[in-house]
């Protein structure tokens, strides 16, 4: 386990706002970024990132979730049904991180995030919203305003099916790579549920904290959690978050897209490398 001191402390608190930046601004709970970091930069192993990564995706779901909380954007009925799914998921990931060797996990950390990056380009010029209000959202949509349309905005939920099983595999994938399953979630619902870019981000933000508290609880109990570097790293999402909610708001949907893709592939190769050596 790493040795805690303050110079890294101050390192992992500003790791953990630019993460929560990030997380915050996609919905994808930062750990994509800060599990990477913590593995390839700091040579932290990769359950100890984990698990630290997976206590800061709970702070950034907290923030986001109480920043949107007046926006309309976070879809409770349709994040309550995926959460099932999603927190079965998680347990399970908990579980079969402790069987898998470190090179294992880094592969498919690298394989998820450069299959997402690809699904997330073929979007660019695609999105969900119907420009009439009044249209009936069905049982599981919703309706916002939205400042890139000029007004309030309708979506409608598409293949329930597809959502609950991405949903599965991102709880899965949360516990067992540290990520809060956002980075799987997010694209899905975009992708092949008609969700909506920021409504989809702003759901995935609110439903990831219950996910990622599943499979912390897995790492804590086998003592792969540092709790001072957690903390450092807390504070740094705290921060971060706030920056970019602030961030999201103006920001085009393509914009978003085409910064979700970049990032993911740079993290993809990064971690790839590594699992290969």
């Amino acid at each position: 386990m790493p040795v805690v001191t303050l110079a890294l402390a101050l390192i992992i608190f500003g790791a953990g706002a630019v993460a929560g930046g990030l997380g915050a601004l996609l919905g994808i709970g930062g750990g994509v970024f800060l599990v990477p970091f913590l593995n390839l930069g700091l040579h932290f192993p990769i359950a100890a990132a984990a698990a630290i990564s997976l206590t800061t995706v709970i702070a950034t779901s907290s923030s986001v979730s109480a920043g949107r909380s007046g926006e309309q954007l976070i879809n409770l009925r349709l994040g309550m049904v995926l959460e099932v799914a999603t927190a079965a998921g998680a347990l399970l990931g908990g579980v079969t991180a402790q069987m898998l060797a470190q090179s294992t996990v880094q592969l498919l950390f690298g394989m998820v995030t450069a299959a997402v990056a690809v699904v997330m380009m073929g979007r660019l010029g695609r999105r969900n919203v119907i420009l009439d209000p009044s249209i009936d959202p069905g049982l599981l949509g919703g309706r916002y305003h939205e400042e890139e349309s000029g007004g309030m905005v309708t979506y409608r939920v598409k293949r329930l099916p597809i959502a609950l099983v991405a949903s599965f595999i991102a709880g899965n994938l949360s516990s067992l790579l540290g990520i809060g399953g956002g980075v799987i979630k997010v694209p899905a619902l975009n992708a092949w549920c008609g969700v909506p870019l920021r409504a989809a981000a702003a759901t995935s933000a609110f439903m990831i904290g219950v996910t990622a508290t599943a499979g912390a609880v897995i790492y804590y109990g086998h003592g792969q959690l540092v709790p001072p570097l957690a903390a450092a790293a807390v504070l740094g999402v705290q921060l971060g978050s706030w920056s970019g909610m602030r961030l999201s708001a103006r920001a085009s949907a393509r914009w978003l897209k085409l910064l979700m893709a970049f990032v993911l592939l740079i993290v993809s190769l990064l971690m790839l490398a590594r699992g290969t050596r």
